[in-house]
């Protein structure tokens, strides 16, 4: 272990060392409260071995000094040839975990260091089972956010990240637009073709709509079934709209077969875009009822188009 060794007596802390060099141990040396204080955030040590009576700070303020600061528990124990039981409690009370009478028995500071060797171990490996848990956490949380089959934001985030830009939009008076997009004819698609199938074709649009909104505002979202969803905050009507045709020919552009279509013989999309600044009576349910009907109109004159909601006002 990396042991910090403190004491004001060179006579002692000669004896010391040598008993925890031979013991195996690494060791850092220190004179007073203040040099313990300066060597623990310098070497972050397994454990601290520290006289009371010392100059310039005394063990017990040096150990609430450490306690204040740490972001982990290290072991601290006291050396003093004071040892009676108000110096032992003031120790512990100080945030000291043991206490050693001087001069030291070298048999009593084996065991007592095999002891805290153990609680070291136990403590890195409490640490490191709570970084995994934390690891898992995050990674849960990210997975409570994600749809399972494309890898899109689900439709639970995609309503909190909306409303968080509705907000935001309206403070600082910046539009926001919502692009809703259906796959034409997909149900057909679907039962001609097989599920596995759907799903291949739902993943290779999903991807495409991924690639499609480069900044890191953007949102694109599964909003359900063969149904998606852009969320451009700070965003002209005009560049909404082109990001939009974009999306739409690169769908046509993979030229996934559809014999069953009505529109054309490959797989399309149908898109419906709403923009506008937000205001307290426009909230994101209404961003998304817009684009939708927008969408629908679309889909209602032929398919494979996009639409934007201010052309059938």
């Amino acid at each position: 272990m990396k042991v910090l060794l403190v004491d004001d007596s060179p006579v002692d802390r000669v004896i010391s060392e040598a008993f925890l060099l031979e013991l195996g141990h690494d060791v850092i040396l220190g004179e007073n409260g203040q040099q313990a204080l300066e060597l623990y955030r310098e070497h972050n040590p397994d454990i601290i071995l520290m006289d009371e009576v010392m100059p310039v700070m005394r063990g017990h303020e040096a150990a609430k000094a450490i306690r204040e600061q740490e972001d982990n528990w290290v072991p601290i124990i006291f050396l003093s040839a004071r040892f009676t039981a108000e110096d032992i409690t003031a120790g512990i009370d100080a945030g000291g975990d043991d206490y050693l009478a001087k001069p030291l028995d070298q048999q009593v500071l084996a065991a007592k260091m095999k002891a805290m060797e153990r609680i070291s171990k136990m403590r890195q490996r409490l640490l490191e089972v709570s970084e995994e848990l934390e690891t898992a956490n995050v990674e849960l949380k990210r997975l409570a956010d994600v749809d399972g089959l494309t890898g899109l934001a689900n439709r639970r985030y995609m309503d909190r990240f909306l409303s968080h830009e509705v907000a935001r939009c309206s403070r600082n008076k910046e539009p926001l637009t919502v692009i809703m997009c259906d796959i034409d004819e997909f149900k057909a698609y679907n039962d001609f073709y097989g599920h596995l199938k759907g799903d291949d074709c739902i993943k290779m649009i999903a991807n495409t709509l991924m690639s499609s909104s480069k900044r890191a505002t953007d949102l694109a979202a599964r909003f359900g079934g063969e149904e998606f969803a852009l969320i451009l905050p700070n965003t002209t009507e005009s560049d909404a709209k082109r990001l939009a045709e974009k999306v739409r020919a690169k769908v046509e552009a993979l030229n996934i077969m559809h014999e069953k279509s009505s529109v054309e013989n490959y797989v399309t999309l149908s898109m419906g875009v709403y923009n506008g600044v937000p205001t307290k009576m426009l909230r994101g349910e209404d961003y998304l009822n817009l684009a939708d009907k927008a969408l629908y109109h679309a889909k209602q004159h032929g398919r494979n188009k996009v639409v934007n909601y201010a052309d059938i006002e």
